[in-house]
Protein backbone atom coordinates (compact mmCIF):
# COMPACT_ATOMS: atom_id res chain seq x y z
CA UNK A 1 0.00 0.00 0.00
CA UNK A 2 1.08 3.58 -1.00
CA UNK A 3 2.16 5.79 2.34
CA UNK A 4 1.32 9.35 1.03
CA UNK A 5 3.32 11.57 3.89
CA UNK A 6 1.21 14.16 5.66
CA UNK A 7 2.50 17.14 5.73
CA UNK A 8 0.69 18.53 8.24
CA UNK A 9 -0.78 22.31 8.61
CA UNK A 10 0.32 25.33 10.89
CA UNK A 11 -2.08 26.44 13.80
CA UNK A 12 -2.13 28.53 16.71
CA UNK A 13 -3.75 28.94 19.80
CA UNK A 14 -3.71 32.58 21.49
CA UNK A 15 -4.32 31.30 25.16
CA UNK A 16 -5.02 34.22 27.86
CA UNK A 17 -1.66 34.65 28.64
CA UNK A 18 0.74 33.64 25.30
CA UNK A 19 0.21 32.35 22.01
CA UNK A 20 0.83 29.04 21.05
CA UNK A 21 2.18 27.79 18.00
CA UNK A 22 1.86 24.46 16.45
CA UNK A 23 1.79 21.69 13.90
CA UNK A 24 -1.59 19.08 13.51
CA UNK A 25 -1.54 16.06 11.65
CA UNK A 26 -4.35 14.13 10.49
CA UNK A 27 -8.11 15.15 10.01
CA UNK A 28 -10.13 16.92 12.67
CA UNK A 29 -13.00 14.01 13.11
CA UNK A 30 -10.06 11.59 14.53
CA UNK A 31 -9.03 11.26 18.36
CA UNK A 32 -6.76 13.92 19.20
CA UNK A 33 -2.93 13.11 20.51
CA UNK A 34 -1.30 16.44 22.10
CA UNK A 35 2.11 15.89 21.35
CA UNK A 36 4.96 17.82 23.82
CA UNK A 37 8.30 18.26 22.94
CA UNK A 38 11.60 18.01 24.52
CA UNK A 39 13.50 20.94 25.74
CA UNK A 40 15.40 23.14 22.82
CA UNK A 41 13.42 20.92 20.17
CA UNK A 42 10.35 22.07 18.78
CA UNK A 43 6.44 21.07 17.23
CA UNK A 44 8.29 19.55 13.96
CA UNK A 45 10.25 16.61 16.50
CA UNK A 46 7.00 14.76 16.26
CA UNK A 47 6.71 14.86 12.38
CA UNK A 48 8.33 11.56 12.11
CA UNK A 49 6.15 9.69 14.54
CA UNK A 50 2.97 11.22 13.17
CA UNK A 51 3.33 9.66 9.50
CA UNK A 52 2.89 6.35 11.68
CA UNK A 53 -0.04 6.89 13.65
CA UNK A 54 -2.89 7.93 10.88
CA UNK A 55 -5.41 6.55 13.33
CA UNK A 56 -5.26 9.82 15.22
CA UNK A 57 -4.86 13.59 14.89
CA UNK A 58 -1.42 14.64 16.39
CA UNK A 59 -0.89 18.21 17.40
CA UNK A 60 2.39 18.87 18.17
CA UNK A 61 2.72 22.47 20.56
CA UNK A 62 5.81 24.82 20.22
CA UNK A 63 6.23 25.26 24.16
CA UNK A 64 6.78 28.87 25.28
CA UNK A 65 10.23 30.15 24.01
CA UNK A 66 10.53 27.30 21.18
CA UNK A 67 9.89 27.38 17.82
CA UNK A 68 7.11 29.55 16.43
CA UNK A 69 5.49 29.96 20.10
CA UNK A 70 5.67 33.42 21.85
CA UNK A 71 8.73 34.26 24.53
CA UNK A 72 7.61 34.61 28.24
CA UNK A 73 7.42 38.35 28.76
CA UNK A 74 10.02 40.17 30.71
CA UNK A 75 13.88 39.17 31.46
CA UNK A 76 13.02 37.13 34.59
CA UNK A 77 14.18 33.58 35.09
CA UNK A 78 12.02 31.00 33.62
CA UNK A 79 10.16 28.21 35.64
CA UNK A 80 9.11 24.84 34.47
CA UNK A 81 6.08 24.98 36.90
CA UNK A 82 4.83 27.66 34.08
CA UNK A 83 4.68 24.93 31.59
CA UNK A 84 2.00 23.24 33.52
CA UNK A 85 -0.52 26.50 33.62
CA UNK A 86 0.31 26.54 29.74
CA UNK A 87 -0.81 23.09 29.42
CA UNK A 88 -4.16 23.49 32.10
CA UNK A 89 -4.83 26.30 29.64
CA UNK A 90 -4.30 24.38 26.29
CA UNK A 91 -6.07 21.44 27.61
CA UNK A 92 -8.89 23.46 28.45
CA UNK A 93 -9.38 24.81 24.74
CA UNK A 94 -9.12 21.24 23.48
CA UNK A 95 -11.74 19.74 25.30
CA UNK A 96 -14.46 22.14 24.11
CA UNK A 97 -13.84 21.78 20.73
CA UNK A 98 -11.96 17.59 20.21
CA UNK A 99 -11.91 14.15 20.98
CA UNK A 100 -9.12 13.94 23.74
CA UNK A 101 -7.64 11.07 23.54
CA UNK A 102 -4.54 11.62 25.25
CA UNK A 103 -0.81 12.63 25.74
CA UNK A 104 2.37 11.96 24.41
CA UNK A 105 5.50 13.82 26.03
CA UNK A 106 9.24 13.89 25.08
CA UNK A 107 12.17 14.39 27.69
CA UNK A 108 10.79 18.03 29.14
CA UNK A 109 7.05 17.57 27.74
CA UNK A 110 6.98 13.88 29.25
CA UNK A 111 8.10 15.49 32.61
CA UNK A 112 5.12 18.45 32.35
CA UNK A 113 2.71 16.02 31.51
CA UNK A 114 3.86 13.55 34.41
CA UNK A 115 3.27 16.14 36.89
CA UNK A 116 0.28 17.47 35.65
CA UNK A 117 -1.24 14.36 35.38
CA UNK A 118 -0.59 13.25 38.85
CA UNK A 119 -2.39 16.86 40.07
CA UNK A 120 -4.74 16.48 37.48
CA UNK A 121 -5.69 12.90 36.84
CA UNK A 122 -9.08 13.49 35.64
CA UNK A 123 -8.14 15.37 32.77
CA UNK A 124 -6.32 12.88 30.86
CA UNK A 125 -7.11 9.13 29.97
CA UNK A 126 -3.44 7.52 28.41
CA UNK A 127 -0.57 9.20 28.64
CA UNK A 128 2.86 8.29 26.80
CA UNK A 129 6.19 9.37 28.17
CA UNK A 130 8.94 9.18 25.64
CA UNK A 131 12.83 9.16 27.69
CA UNK A 132 10.72 10.76 30.58
CA UNK A 133 9.80 9.61 33.85
CA UNK A 134 8.61 12.61 36.33
CA UNK A 135 10.12 16.08 37.47
CA UNK A 136 13.98 16.35 38.17
CA UNK A 137 14.84 16.51 41.41
CA UNK A 138 18.06 17.47 44.00
CA UNK A 139 19.24 17.36 47.51
CA UNK A 140 18.00 20.53 49.47
CA UNK A 141 21.49 20.98 50.39
CA UNK A 142 22.26 22.49 46.95
CA UNK A 143 19.36 25.30 47.28
CA UNK A 144 21.79 27.71 47.81
CA UNK A 145 24.42 27.26 45.01
CA UNK A 146 21.97 26.64 42.65
CA UNK A 147 19.86 29.70 43.46
CA UNK A 148 23.50 32.20 43.66
CA UNK A 149 24.48 30.94 40.18
CA UNK A 150 20.77 31.19 38.68
CA UNK A 151 20.62 34.96 39.33
CA UNK A 152 24.53 35.42 38.72
CA UNK A 153 23.41 33.73 34.76
CA UNK A 154 20.35 35.76 34.08
CA UNK A 155 22.57 39.34 35.38
CA UNK A 156 25.07 38.80 32.88
CA UNK A 157 22.57 38.32 30.31
CA UNK A 158 20.21 41.12 31.48
CA UNK A 159 23.55 42.79 31.23
CA UNK A 160 24.66 42.44 28.20
CA UNK A 161 21.21 43.93 26.55
CA UNK A 162 21.70 42.14 23.29
CA UNK A 163 21.25 38.76 21.98
CA UNK A 164 23.93 37.26 21.95
CA UNK A 165 22.92 33.94 19.79
CA UNK A 166 25.44 33.21 17.53
CA UNK A 167 24.71 33.80 13.28
CA UNK A 168 25.40 31.26 11.22
CA UNK A 169 25.77 32.25 7.23
CA UNK A 170 23.57 29.01 6.64
CA UNK A 171 21.31 26.51 8.69
CA UNK A 172 23.45 23.67 7.42
CA UNK A 173 26.06 25.23 9.76
CA UNK A 174 23.71 24.89 12.36
CA UNK A 175 22.77 21.48 11.66
CA UNK A 176 26.03 20.21 12.16
CA UNK A 177 27.01 22.62 15.04
CA UNK A 178 23.66 20.79 16.82
CA UNK A 179 25.02 17.53 15.46
CA UNK A 180 28.25 17.81 17.21
CA UNK A 181 27.16 18.95 20.47
CA UNK A 182 24.26 16.55 20.67
CA UNK A 183 25.14 13.86 19.11
CA UNK A 184 21.71 13.47 17.10
CA UNK A 185 21.94 12.35 13.06
CA UNK A 186 21.89 15.23 11.19
CA UNK A 187 18.46 14.40 9.39
CA UNK A 188 17.04 15.37 12.47
CA UNK A 189 18.87 18.33 13.61
CA UNK A 190 18.03 19.81 10.56
CA UNK A 191 14.06 19.35 11.23
CA UNK A 192 14.40 20.86 14.25
CA UNK A 193 17.00 23.61 13.76
CA UNK A 194 14.59 24.97 10.81
CA UNK A 195 11.89 25.71 12.91
CA UNK A 196 14.07 26.96 15.64
CA UNK A 197 15.98 29.79 13.70
CA UNK A 198 15.41 33.17 12.24
CA UNK A 199 16.82 34.99 9.29
CA UNK A 200 19.15 37.87 10.74
CA UNK A 201 20.75 40.08 8.00
CA UNK A 202 22.47 37.60 5.36
CA UNK A 203 22.62 34.65 7.96
CA UNK A 204 20.45 33.20 10.49
CA UNK A 205 20.37 32.75 14.42
CA UNK A 206 18.25 30.92 17.16
CA UNK A 207 14.42 32.07 17.60
CA UNK A 208 14.75 30.11 20.44
CA UNK A 209 14.50 32.32 24.18
CA UNK A 210 18.25 32.56 25.27
CA UNK A 211 16.62 32.22 29.01
CA UNK A 212 16.08 28.67 28.06
CA UNK A 213 20.04 27.70 28.35
CA UNK A 214 19.88 29.39 31.81
CA UNK A 215 19.73 27.35 35.46
CA UNK A 216 16.60 27.50 36.84
CA UNK A 217 16.57 29.06 40.29
CA UNK A 218 14.92 26.00 42.11
CA UNK A 219 14.68 22.66 41.61
CA UNK A 220 12.44 20.34 43.78
CA UNK A 221 13.83 17.73 46.14
CA UNK A 222 13.01 13.78 46.19
CA UNK A 223 10.55 14.26 49.02
CA UNK A 224 8.54 16.39 46.95
CA UNK A 225 8.41 14.43 43.85
CA UNK A 226 7.92 11.52 45.75
CA UNK A 227 5.11 13.05 47.14
CA UNK A 228 3.85 14.15 43.75
CA UNK A 229 4.00 11.45 41.61
CA UNK A 230 2.94 8.53 44.45
CA UNK A 231 -0.62 7.24 43.58
CA UNK A 232 -0.26 8.70 39.83
CA UNK A 233 -3.98 6.82 38.80
CA UNK A 234 -3.84 7.94 34.69
CA UNK A 235 -3.11 4.88 32.43
CA UNK A 236 0.91 5.65 31.20
CA UNK A 237 3.19 3.78 29.12
CA UNK A 238 7.03 4.66 30.01
CA UNK A 239 9.15 4.08 26.51
CA UNK A 240 12.57 4.00 27.00
CA UNK A 241 15.74 4.18 24.12
CA UNK A 242 18.16 1.17 24.88
CA UNK A 243 20.74 4.21 24.47
CA UNK A 244 18.89 6.87 26.18
CA UNK A 245 19.35 8.45 29.13
CA UNK A 246 20.86 6.38 32.39
CA UNK A 247 18.84 8.14 34.50
CA UNK A 248 15.58 7.54 33.50
CA UNK A 249 16.13 3.71 33.19
CA UNK A 250 17.63 3.77 36.92
CA UNK A 251 14.17 5.58 38.22
CA UNK A 252 12.14 2.88 36.63
CA UNK A 253 11.94 1.08 40.12
CA UNK A 254 10.59 4.23 41.90
CA UNK A 255 8.06 4.65 38.51
CA UNK A 256 6.67 0.91 39.29
CA UNK A 257 5.64 2.46 42.61
CA UNK A 258 4.66 6.00 41.27
CA UNK A 259 2.22 4.68 39.26
CA UNK A 260 -0.63 2.53 39.22
CA UNK A 261 -1.31 1.70 36.09
CA UNK A 262 1.86 1.75 34.17
CA UNK A 263 3.16 -0.19 31.26
CA UNK A 264 7.25 -0.29 30.38
CA UNK A 265 8.73 -1.13 26.91
CA UNK A 266 12.49 -0.40 26.19
CA UNK A 267 13.07 0.11 22.37
CA UNK A 268 16.33 0.48 19.61
CA UNK A 269 17.19 4.36 20.05
CA UNK A 270 18.75 6.97 21.62
CA UNK A 271 16.95 9.66 23.58
CA UNK A 272 15.55 10.72 20.33
CA UNK A 273 13.77 7.29 19.44
CA UNK A 274 10.79 9.19 18.36
CA UNK A 275 12.16 10.53 15.50
CA UNK A 276 14.50 7.46 14.48
CA UNK A 277 12.61 4.57 15.39
CA UNK A 278 9.25 6.31 14.55
CA UNK A 279 7.82 3.21 13.47
CA UNK A 280 8.63 0.52 16.29
CA UNK A 281 7.31 3.84 19.00
CA UNK A 282 4.43 4.69 16.90
CA UNK A 283 3.50 0.79 17.18
CA UNK A 284 4.10 0.50 21.21
CA UNK A 285 1.42 4.10 21.16
CA UNK A 286 -1.19 1.80 19.23
CA UNK A 287 -1.44 -1.12 21.58
CA UNK A 288 -1.01 1.15 24.80
CA UNK A 289 -4.14 3.20 23.33
CA UNK A 290 -6.01 0.22 22.20
CA UNK A 291 -6.21 -1.79 25.28
CA UNK A 292 -9.12 -0.36 26.95
CA UNK A 293 -11.16 1.50 23.93
CA UNK A 294 -9.91 4.83 22.86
Amino acid sequence: MLHIRDEGEEVEFQLPHIRLSARRWGSADKPLLLALHGWLDNANSFEPLAQFLPQYQILAIDWPGHGHSEHRPGLYPLHWIDYLYDLELLIDRLKQQETFAGIIGHSLGGIIAAAYTAAFPERVKKLVLLEAISPLFESASKNNVRLRNSFASHLRMVNKRVNSAAVYDSIELAVKARSRLTGLDEAWCRLLVDRNMQQVGSGVSWRSDPRLKLDSPLRLTFEQVDALMTDHSTETLIITAESGYEQISHLLPKAQLWFNHLSCIELAGDHHLHMGNAQQVANAILAFMSVGGK
